[in-house]
């Protein structure tokens, strides 16, 4: 129930708590006053029925006519109660997926569950359909058990009052049982909710794999999607129709068992609903043939037995819910503890502004997780207009190192201080290309649009002339445009950005040598101030830099001038 709570009370203690909670109100409100409306159409039963028996023609129409009218208010009022649901849904379902986005993006949890958390499984998913079925089902279970509770109620009265008494001798002495069809159906009710349960228990479990392997297997087709280039130049049609075989079969199989443990909970609930038709008939019919009431008793008993059936039976009818809803919750709450337990981590290294012009690193201190140390001790300054080569083998951290720098990875300690109110950007070595038009993707991650002829001048700069005519296309350009495109786009941003640092992790790789140099020009030339980092392999690229910093991979560092 806590676990409940925590999804639960964010909205309706929120800035929109007044509305939502008025507006919730009013829904209950309409599904009472239809259950008022159900109490009156039973009344008319009894009227009805006996005007039938008694052959009272001149009543028929009247009561068909009242009828009518308690019909289409019924009718009127159950479609606005869904309706007005439904609108809660929405505005309930807009809020929790704007403060999941929120905790998601901010502080890069969405980096850190993919670093440092691989068992967080598809997040996107978490957060378009998860949310959207804990909204749906929570308020199909909350505002259905309102109802159903205050049909026992209503109707239990009228059940107490109908059924009468039940003589039951024993021996030389007689029990009379009051309200006993009422006492039936409780009883009737609690050993068919314990029933369900026994037979139910095990949806929960599958419910929630099976949302899991359908979200595995798909995004398995996705990632195929987004590398569909290298999947085929490796020819890896037939290794990765393995990986779609083993992850569909995950689905069928539990599929499968979540089949067969419907298939048992359905044979229960419907063996149970079908008994609930013909109980109140035989437990009424000795006093009906004993003249006890007449038909329009009978029938009006019948209906009201089948009601207050129907209220104790809620759990038993909604368990396949309930356990969709645990699943849910389950999963939720999953992502949600992991998105608190990366936001916790705090970054050990200390990043700040300082006066002056000058990178400064402090006694830096860079590592894995595993605490495998990649930097140690690290105490430099790099002056406005530096252009570093961050070298070493692979693996030696220098990609963490920028990471580091970036802010982006908690794993270290020391201190980075940046000159004041100087602009920075980080390059990766695959640029990231945003949905939309090519003119959203070369201004990423600014979010307003400059001047259109600058705009064009950058992009013949860039050699990327070409695609002039089509900035305001929209398509998915990271498949249009390839990885050198990307990186000379990548480029093209730094001309539109003007960042006063730029950091670049092997950000050239896919240009030929050529083309790297004539875009480190590029940016000598129209930024002649900005200053440089850069990861990279290539000996080329020791020509574009004038200090080399060495990562040795076992914490050491070497800052040395580069060989002309």
């Amino acid at each position: 129930m806590y676990d409940f709570w925590r999804l639960f009370r964010g909205y309706w203690n929120s800035e929109h708590k007044w509305r939502a909670r008025g507006l919730l109100a009013f829904v209950i409100g309409l599904n009472f006053f239809d259950v008022y409306l159900l109490v009156c159409i039973n009344s008319w039963f009894n009227e009805f029925y006996n005007a039938l028996q008694q052959y009272q023609a001149d009543s028929f129409w009247p009561l068909v006519g009242e009828f009518t009218g308690l019909a289409s208010l019924h009718i009127f009022i159950a479609v606005y109660a869904i309706y007005l649901r439904q609108m809660v849904q929405i505005n309930w379902r807009t809020w929790l997926t704007n403060d999941y986005m929120a905790k998601w993006l901010r502080e890069q949890s969405y980096y850190r569950l993919q670093v440092l958390k691989s068992d967080t499984d598809n997040p996107d998913q978490r957060i378009s359909e998860d949310i959207n079925q804990f909204v749906l089902l929570t308020l199909q279970l909350l505002i259905g058990f309102l109802k159903q509770f205050t049909t026992l109620a209503a109707f239990g009265v009228v059940l107490w009052n109908l059924s009468g008494a039940f003589t039951v001798p024993l021996g030389s002495h007689e029990f009379v049982i009051y309200g006993y069809m009422f006492w039936f159906s409780l009883i009737y009710s609690v050993l068919g909710t314990v029933g369900a349960h026994i037979a139910g228990r095990k949806l929960i479990r599958l419910n929630f794999d099976q949302q899991r392997y359908e979200a595995d297997f798909r995004f398995n087709m996705m990632r195929v999607r987004e590398n569909s280039e290298s999947v085929a130049f490796y020819r890896g049609e037939s290794s990765e129709g393995i990986g779609f075989k083993e992850r569909f079969a995950h689905v069928i199989k539990n599929y499968w068992q979540l089949m067969r443990q419907t298939k048992i909970l359905n044979f229960y609930v419907n063996g149970y609903a079908q008994l609930a038709i013909i109980v109140p008939l035989v437990l009424a019919a000795p006093r009906y043939f004993a003249g006890g009431m007449a038909l329009g008793g009978l029938m009006q008993t019948v209906t009201a037995f089948g009601h207050v059936q129907d209220a104790l039976s809620f759990f038993v009818t909604s368990y396949d819910t309930i356990a969709q809803l645990l699943a849910v919750i389950r999963r939720l709450l999953g992502f949600t503890e992991h998105i608190e337990e990366v936001s916790a981590i705090k970054n050990g290294v200390q990043r700040g502004e300082q006066a002056g012009q000058e990178l400064s690193l402090t006694a830096l201190h860079v590592q894995l997780p595993d605490e495998r140390v990649l930097l140690q001790d690290c105490t430099l300054a790099l002056p406005s207009g530096s252009r570093v080569l961050v070298t070493g083998a692979s693996g030696c951290g220098k990609s963490t190192l920028l990471r580091t720098l970036a802010g982006i990875w908690p794993y270290g300690k020391g201190g980075i201080t940046f000159p004041a109110g100087s602009r920075i950007l980080f390059l990766p070595q695959r640029p990231y290309l945003p949905l939309g038009s090519l003119r959203r993707a070369l201004y990423y991650p600014l979010t307003t649009e400059g001047n259109p002829e600058r705009l064009q001048e950058v992009l013949e700069l860039v050699g990327l002339a070409k695609f002039a005519s089509r900035l305001d296309d929209v398509d998915d350009w990271s498949r249009i445009l390839s990885l050198g495109e990307q990186q000379r786009l990548a480029f093209a941003r730094v001309l539109l950005v003007k960042p006063d640092w730029i950091f670049l992790d092997e950000a050239s790789s896919a240009l030929d040598e050529p083309r790297e140099q004539e875009m480190y020009a590029l940016i000598k030339r129209e930024l002649p101030q900005v200053s440089i980092v850069s990861v990279g392999h290539r000996s080329t690229l020791f020509a574009q830099h004038d200090t080399e910093l060495h990562l040795a991979g076992d914490g050491s560092w070497q800052l040395r001038p580069v060989q002309a």
